[in-house]
């Protein structure tokens, strides 16, 4: 027992922690399949990371095992996974080859790729200390893992074309700045925490779900790809769609707010 009389529980849930702990060894596999060149093998690494990151959260709401202990070790493990190493794949694919073109050029490839490291740590940092009062429906700022897959889909795309990194890299160094500043941007995207509200979906929904699968058996990359851009889009769009109805909403209570014109006498 602690000094204050409460138990203390000694231990960890295994089922969530296990998936946490298996989505980190992919990120940490991504980092040194990237240094040794293996590039799609790192990009699909970071693939498996997501889908395992987004099985220990359901896991353990569906098992009521969740732990403060599983939320920081998550957020620890994201890091990894969703920051580090997708920013060293797209340094070592593509963004080390700015040097050639000056040094200039070769500092803007290596802090493009610490600036969507910083970004997502400080994305995680400021989840963790939301979580309490965030909306669940929705996230504050682009999800490190749709950032993370988004960016290693693209390259992953590239690499399977046979498009060489050096080829795109302004294209790369473009897109890894805009999916940091985006992670940590006040954007608003859609999270999926809260859906389905029961235990029915639409029968609509489930053909979806096949037709995006028989996608994936025919073009992995380019299909994640495809919906990386889709739903990085999604938010920007949401957002500016939600500001303009809220300056609406404000300017009809403005108007009823207003006293109502007084008529100028007419001359005798």
């Amino acid at each position: 027992m602690d000094p204050g009389g409460k138990m203390v529980h000694k231990g960890v849930f295994l089922l969530p922690n296990a998936l946490t702990t298996g989505a980190l060894f992919a990120g940490f596999y991504s980092i040194i399949s990237g240094i040794n060149g293996h590039y799609t093998a790192a990009a699909v690494a970071v693939v498996v990371a997501g889908v395992l990151d987004g099985l220990d959260g359901r896991v353990a709401r569906m098992t009521n095992t969740q732990s403060e202990f599983g939320v920081q070790y998550d957020s620890l493990s994201d890091l990894i996974s969703f920051g580090l190493a997708p920013a060293l794949l797209a340094y070592n694919w593509s963004l080390a080859s700015m040097r050639d073109i000056s040094p200039l050029a070769g500092k803007l490839g290596w802090l493009a790729a610490f600036l969507f490291v910083a970004c997502a740590a400080l994305r995680l940092a400021r989840f963790n200390t939301q979580a309490a009062v965030a909306d669940k429906g929705y996230f504050q700022g682009l999800a490190s893992p749709a950032a993370a897959g988004t960016l290693v889909a693209t390259i992953w795309f590239f690499a399977d074309q046979g498009i060489a990194g050096e080829s795109v890299r302004w294209i790369l160094l473009f897109e890894t700045v805009l999916l940091g500043l985006l992670m940590f941007s006040r954007v608003r995207y859609f999270s999926g925490k809260t859906w389905p509200r029961g235990d029915r979906i639409p029968a609509g929904f489930l053909f979806l779900v096949v037709l995006v699968f028989v996608l994936l058996a025919i073009d992995p990359p380019t299909v994640m790809m495809a919906v990386g851009i889709l739903y990085v889009g999604s938010g920007v769009v949401m957002t500016v769609l939600g500001r303009q109805a809220w300056k609406n909403r404000r300017a009809r209570r403005l108007e009823k707010k207003a006293p109502p014109a007084v008529p100028e006498e007419t001359e005798k």
